[in-house]
């Protein structure tokens, strides 16, 4: 079957759009926050209500989308967001700005379950990989918008509003009253599951704390600034290869190459903690590069073994399994790093690559893989965008430097 972006170009064009929005949004919240005057530890708070509220909103959007259909739910996610950015405008207290973070992370968790199953029912068993590296690349390459208002960030999100409206494909079919609960999700995938959960424990914590790896082995905020979008393009680059490579070698195999690329990299980084910024740059470019499509990968590897009405369910189970990890993930990592010192980091990626690496071997020796013609999707990772972590950056750096170091450098990632 050809590859044809015709039926998915709606979806992408939304998903540009509400990820540009959200690449406004990340950076400039804690930022108008401190400037107003609010603590560290609200400031904190605040960027972990977005956290909240995905969770939430992979709990239960799906029952959103299950009763109006994907295309009416899109519009009512995308206007909550809208809203929400907008009212945002008119409050600079904490408690405010928390709510409305919350609400907007509500939405984009739909939205980000719309899309993807959406893209998983349009696909088939030779294209979807490719598919979804496309919507990846759409996914990653709009997050590096530069923040500048409220306002313009809620008219994107509106944006995202008018290729879903105006388009002329059918609703994807949802089974009714379909759900999966996590452990029957594991029951089906255990990999699947289990590869999201690790997504999350991964990517929420690698763009959030490498910046405070950095500063804390003396680097300015430029070069910081520097690293985190040379690691970002990494996470932009793979994805595409990734999807065709899984299309038609299997899911599990690209698993494990991987993981241990990203195993002896994070191991690498650990042992040369005192290296030139270039070694340094490179195995962190290699790093994102190996743990950016690990979502994907294993929501194609749940996918494989899924019925066509279940896609909904399925990706509302697999973003929870994500926003499991990605909340607990910092913290575990945090503490490591506070009891061993910066290099923390890079124990904390290598023992979870490394038991991922171990537990789908494991299982590759007791179930065979999905024959290709019958493979699901190498569904995206919208959801663990870096810029969206970039609030995380921003609070966990002021916790641990003067928050007037944090002012004059506006124009770079912290």
């Amino acid at each position: 079957m050809p590859f044809r972006l015709a039926p998915i170009a709606p979806v992408l064009l939304g998903v540009v759009s509400f990820q540009v929005a959200l690449g406004i949004m990340t950076p400039l919240i804690p930022l108008l926050l401190l400037r107003a005057g609010a603590s560290s530890p609200a400031i904190g708070t605040v960027a972990s209500a977005y956290f909240v509220g995905f969770l939430a909103g992979a709990l239960g959007a799906h029952r959103v989308v299950t009763r109006v259909g994907h295309i009416r739910a899109f519009t009512a996610f995308a206007s909550l967001a809208a809203n929400a950015t907008l009212l945002m405008f008119f409050f600079d207290s904490p408690l405010a700005a928390g709510l409305l973070r919350l609400l907007i992370g509500y939405a984009s968790s739909g939205l980000s379950l719309i899309a993807e199953s959406w893209l998983n029912d349009r696909a088939d068993g030779s294209t979807r990989g490719r598919i979804f590296g496309a919507y990846l690349v759409a996914s990653w390459g709009a997050v590096e918008a530069t923040p500048r208002l409220y306002v313009v960030a809620g008219i994107t999100f509106a944006l995202s509003l008018l290729p879903m409206a105006l388009t002329h494909e059918s609703n994807p079919d949802v089974r009714a009253g379909a759900r999966l609960n996590l452990w029957r999700l594991y029951r089906v995938s255990p990999v699947g599951v289990i590869c999201c959960l690790a997504a999350g424990l991964l990517n929420s914590v690698y763009y959030p704390l490498v910046p405070v790896y950095l500063q804390r082995k003396g680097y300015d905020g430029a070069t910081v600034g520097g690293f985190v979008s040379v690691i970002s393009v990494a996470g932009l680059l793979v994805q595409y290869p990734v999807g065709v490579l899984s299309d038609r070698f299997g899911r599990r195999p690209i698993i494990i190459a991987t993981l241990v690329t990203g195993f002896v990299v994070a191991g690498l980084m650990d042992l040369t903690g005192g290296a030139s910024l270039t070694l340094l740059s490179v195995l962190g470019f290699l790093l994102a590069g190996a743990m950016a499509p690990l979502y994907g990968l294993g929501s194609g590897q749940t996918n494989d073994r899924m019925q066509r009405g279940d896609y909904v369910a399925a990706s509302g189970g697999l973003l929870l399994a994500w926003s499991i990890g990605s909340s607990v993930g910092p913290s575990i990592a945090g503490w490591i790093m506070g009891r061993i010192g910066p290099n923390g980091l890079f124990l904390y990626l290598a023992l979870t690559l490394g038991g991922l690496a171990a537990f789908t071997g494991l299982r590759m020796l007791q179930r065979d893989e999905v024959p290709r013609a019958q493979r699901g999707a190498f569904v995206p990772a919208a959801t663990a965008a870096p810029a969206r972590n970039t609030e995380l950056t921003v609070a966990m750096a002021m916790a641990t430097e003067p928050p007037a170091a944090h002012l004059p450098d506006r124009s770079a990632p912290p």
